[in-house]
């Protein structure tokens, strides 16, 4: 299947596509036209890296799970090594969101204070 196929069939774009190949997370052989062209099974591999990545892990994440991305990972044991990232990720997370709160707590205050003033 070519590069547009597969985007339609996973719903990401050629951009991401030729992003997770140059990661390392796909990959595909080029037809005597110059085009890439995929295994059919990289559909499913795709929509793998979709879901870790719509959950928050980054490419650098994903490589880890990368025995298990042609699989159902949806009704798979989870793994220690990816719990662990998969935590890991979440105190980053967590963290961020924690920074975000107390700006925007800080920004809240400045401006009901400028408020006050005349």
């Amino acid at each position: 299947m070519r590069i547009g196929e597969l985007a339609d069939a996973t719903g990401t774009t050629p951009r991401a596509l030729r992003h997770y190949e140059q990661a390392g997370l796909i990959t595909s052989t080029r037809a005597h036209n110059g085009y890439r062209v995929y295994d059919e099974r990289a559909a499913v591999r795709v929509r793998n890296i979709r879901r870790l990545l719509a959950v928050g892990l980054t490419l650098d994440d994903v490589r880890c799970f990368l025995p298990c991305l042609d699989g159902d990972m949806l009704t798979a044991p989870p793994s220690a090594e990816g719990l662990g990232i998969a935590h890991a990720r979440l105190a980053v997370l967590d963290a961020r969101i924690a920074a975000q709160a107390e700006a925007r707590d800080r920004l809240a205050q400045a401006l009901g204070q400028a408020a006050e003033t005349p």
